[in-house]
C-alpha cells in the first residue's frame, strides 16, 4: 500500500465516478477484516490508511479498567497511567500493532472485500442517480430482445422494458435508440431495479415538457393526461397568462412540436385540449373532435350528460368507445353521451322513468355549448360517421376495467 495505490484510487474515482473517500474507507474496513482473521479475531482494532502516502498503521484499542480480566481488550489503570498519567477508568488506549508482513497478508484477504465494496458503491451511485430521475425520460440503446422483453443499455446500467410497457406494434432491434419513462426505482440484492415504460401517461407528459419550452418554465401547465398507448391520447393544458395560447404553444410553429412527439410515439394520435375550470366546458372540449350541443352536469355524482348532433354521435363515442373513454379519464367525470334525437325521445316519456344511471333528464345544471354547428334542420344526415349506435355510457371506472 503506497503512493501507487493512492494514484490508482484517484484514477478509479475519475473512471467509475466513485468517491475517493468511499474507496479508502472500503480498504480500511477490508484491512480490519484481514487483521482479525490472521492476528486475532477478538481484538478491537482500528486501521488508518494515510490519504497522501498510502502508509498503513494498525492500532489495537483497549479499555482502561480497575481490575484486568481480558488483556486482549482491556488494560489496567496502573499500566495505562504509566503511558499517560491523565488516563482514567473507561478511557480508551491505542497501541500500534502493525505486523511486518501485514501488506502481503492483507492484500490477499482484502481484495475480495474491496471489490465488493466498490461494487456496492457503484450500485448505490446508480440507485441515487436514477431515483432522483424517477418520473423523467431517459434515452438508451436496445441491447437485446429476449422473450418479448427488451433490454436497454443506459450507459452505466441495463433496464428491462417489459411486454406490458411496450407500445403495441413497436419493433425493437439491437442498436436502436429508444426513450422510456422511469416509473420506479427500487433497491434489490442484485442491485437497483429500474422500472421503465413507454405506455405510461407520464411518458406523454414528459415528452411535451421536453418539446415545449413554455411547459418547462411553467408558463403552460399540464393539468391531466389520458392515454391508450399506440392509439390515441388526450392532454389538457392551461395557462394563467392571457397572452399565451396553451394550445398553440404545444402545437408549435407549423405543428413541429406536437409532430415530434407523434413521431416518437410511432404515429399515436394526440388531442390537445384546453383545460377549463368550468366542468361543462372542459367536458365538451375533452370530447373533441366531436361538436357538443349542451352538457348537463350532476356535481354530486360527478357525472355529466352530453348532447351531440345525431351525425356526431359516433364521432363523440369513438371507435369501441375510445373517445368517450379517454374524455372520462381526462376529466375525471362519468360521461353519458346522447344524440339530440335520443334526448327528444327521452323528453317525451311521461312520467320520466328513472334511468339506470340515476341521471334524471330534467335535473342537473344544463350548459349550452357555443360551436360552429349549423342549425339543426340544416345539418346533413349523410355524414359517413352517422350510424345506428346504441346509447353508450362511459365512465372513468369502466375504462380501467
Amino acid at each position: 500500500m503506497n503512493m501507487e495505490l493512492m494514484s490508482a484510487l484517484k484514477d478509479l474515482e475519475k473512471e467509475k465516478g466513485i468517491d475517493f473517500e468511499v474507496l479508502v474507507e472500503a480498504i480500511e474496513a477490508a484491512l480490519i477484516s484481514a487483521y482479525r482473521k490472521n492476528f486475532g479475531a477478538m481484538q478491537n482494532v482500528r486501521v488508518i490508511l494515510d490519504r497522501n502516502s498510502g502508509e498503513i498503521k494498525v492500532y489495537t484499542r483497549k479499555n482502561v479498567v480497575e481490575m484486568l480480566k481480558d488483556d486482549r481488550s482491556e488494560i489496567a489503570l496502573a499500566e495505562a497511567q504509566k503511558l499517560n498519567p491523565n488516563y482514567a477508568v473507561d478511557d480508551v488506549v491505542e497501541f500500534e500493532v502493525t505486523p511486518r508482513d501485514f501488506g502481503r497478508i492483507a492484500a490477499q484477504t482484502a481484495k475480495q472485500v474491496v471489490v465488493q465494496r466498490i461494487r456496492e458503491a457503484e450500485r448505490d451511485m446508480i440507485f441515487d442517480k436514477y431515483y432522483s430521475q424517477k418520473g423523467d425520460v431517459v434515452t438508451g440503446i436496445v441491447h437485446r430482445v429476449e422473450n418479448r422483453s427488451v433490454y436497454v443499455d443506459l450507459g452505466n446500467t441495463e433496464v428491462t422494458l417489459g411486454p406490458n410497457e411496450q407500445m403495441p406494434g413497436e419493433i425493437y432491434e439491437p442498436g436502436m435508440r429508444v426513450k422510456a419513462y422511469i416509473i420506479d426505482v427500487k433497491k434489490t440484492t442484485k442491485g437497483p431495479q429500474i422500472q421503465v415504460s413507454r405506455t405510461h401517461p407520464g411518458f406523454l407528459e414528459r415528452l411535451f415538457e421536453l418539446e415545449v419550452p413554455e411547459i418547462q418554465d411553467g408558463t403552460v401547465e399540464v393539468k391531466s393526461v389520458a392515454r391508450e398507448a399506440g392509439f390515441r391520447s388526450k392532454i389538457a393544458v392551461y395557462s394563467e397568462n392571457e397572452n399565451v395560447d396553451p394550445l398553440g404553444a404545444c402545437v408549435g410553429p407549423k405543428g413541429m412540436r406536437v409532430q415530434a412527439i407523434v413521431n416518437e410515439l410511432r404515429g399515436e394520435k394526440i388531442d390537445i385540449i384546453k383545460w377549463d375550470e368550468v366542468p361543462a366546458s372542459f367536458i365538451a372540449s375533452a370530447l373533441s373532435p366531436a361538436k357538443v350541443v349542451s352538457v348537463n352536469v350532476f356535481p354530486e355524482e360527478k357525472a355529466a350528460r352530453v348532447v351531440v348532433p345525431d351525425y356526431q354521435l359516433s364521432l363523440a363515442i369513438g371507435k369501441e368507445g375510445q373517445n368517450a373513454r379517454l374524455a372520462a379519464k381526462l376529466t375525471g367525470w362519468k360521461i353519458d353521451i346522447k344524440s339530440e334525437t335520443q334526448m327528444s325521445q327521452l323528453a317525451l316519456q311521461k312520467p320520466h322513468p328513472a334511468k339506470e344511471d340515476g341521471l334524471h333528464p330534467d335535473l342537473g345544471d344544463e350548459y349550452e355549448i357555443e360551436s360552429d354547428l349549423p342549425p339543426r334542420d340544416e345539418r346533413s344526415a349523410e355524414d359517413p360517421a352517422e350510424a345506428s349506435i346504441q346509447d353508450e355510457k362511459i365512465s372513468g371506472s369502466e375504462s380501467e376495467a
